[in-house]
């Protein structure tokens, strides 16, 4: 018996940041849904979809994983795309383990400058091929895995289909073993880094996605002016920017109709994360041109 204690206490704590990384709509949102277990990132079928860099926590009496989902790679077009690219590449410095994410359609040369800086990691690198449920004939899984064996030589490779939550127990406990031995970096009890506010926009930055097409949803910006929550009930206010009048009245519809159809989607997301009566209020601003505007992406949280 006293053997066993023994044991028990030289077993030390791991804890670890694992950086999940890779071009834009591959699936890094499902994947670290899935990982954590709840519903931190945004997910939809739109690429470009995550702008910050957001952590989840998963915490066990004997290790804590801090899983970092980040925009996807891409060439940046306007000041806000050259701020997300900013957190993909900090991902690449100060994880202690890179998930690189890809899936079955996406050539293995895309990005190559980033996959390059990728090969040259040090730390452990998983290579995560998802939606392999999309698969069609015999052989193209092991051919991809082939392809990819030779780009990064290095990496473990994990063929998963997140929708599906194929192979990712396997996943999972690869990273537990790799953790470093480590305290926690956040409190055991923690699920995130982010405030409650910052769910509040990521939902209705989602149903805006979701409800308008081509460039309106990623013109748009979402901040919370307003957040008083009591026991049972939680009153909101949000605003969401847009950059010019015309994308204004886009929002808005016609008699108020497509706002309202997102208050609502978005009230009925925001009660079930928080699990209290939600009573939402929307306001819509014009702020011209705030994607290429310093000022506006350090108030919108998106420079230091």
């Amino acid at each position: 018996m006293d053997a066993d204690n023994k044991i028990i206490e030289e077993t030390p704590h791991r804890a670890g940041f694992v950086n999940i990384v890779g071009n834009p709509n591959v699936g890094k949102s499902t994947l670290m849904n899935d990982l954590v277990g709840e519903r931190i990132s945004i997910i939809t079928s739109k690429a470009q979809t995550t702008r910050h860099r957001i952590m989840g926590i998963v915490n066990t009496p004997e290790y804590q994983i801090v899983y970092s989902d980040t925009p996807g790679v891409l060439k940046p077009k306007y000041k806000l795309q050259e701020s997300m690219l900013e957190f993909s590449e900090g991902a690449l410095t100060d994880a202690d383990i890179l998930l690189y994410v890809t899936d079955v359609v996406e050539d293995p040369e895309k990005n190559k400058e980033y996959l390059d800086r990728v090969a040259k990691e040090d730390v452990p690198v998983l290579l995560v091929i998802n939606k392999i449920d999309l698969l069609k004939g015999d052989g193209e899984l092991e051919k991809l895995v082939a392809q990819w064996h030779e780009r990064l030589p290095k990496a473990e490779i994990f063929p998963t289909s997140a929708t599906e939550h194929f192979n990712i127990d396997n996943l999972k406990n690869r990273i537990v073993e790799l953790l470093p031995p480590s305290p926690p970096f956040f409190g055991k009890d923690a699920l995130t880094d982010k405030p409650a506010r910052f769910f509040v926009t990521e939902i209705i930055r989602e149903k805006l996605l979701l409800n308008y097409d081509k460039e309106i949803p990623y013109s748009t910006e979402v901040i919370v002016e307003k957040f008083d929550e009591k026991e049972n009930a939680i009153h909101i206010m949000a605003v969401i920017y847009v950059e010019r009048d015309s994308q204004k009245g886009i929002i808005i519809g016609k008699a108020g109709e497509k706002i309202k159809k997102v208050g609502i989607e978005a009230r009925q997301d925001i009660e079930k994360f928080f699990g209290k009566k939600v009573f939402l209020e929307m306001f819509v601003k014009v702020e011209k041109d705030w994607r290429n505007r310093e000022n506006k992406l350090r108030a919108f949280g998106y420079l230091e």
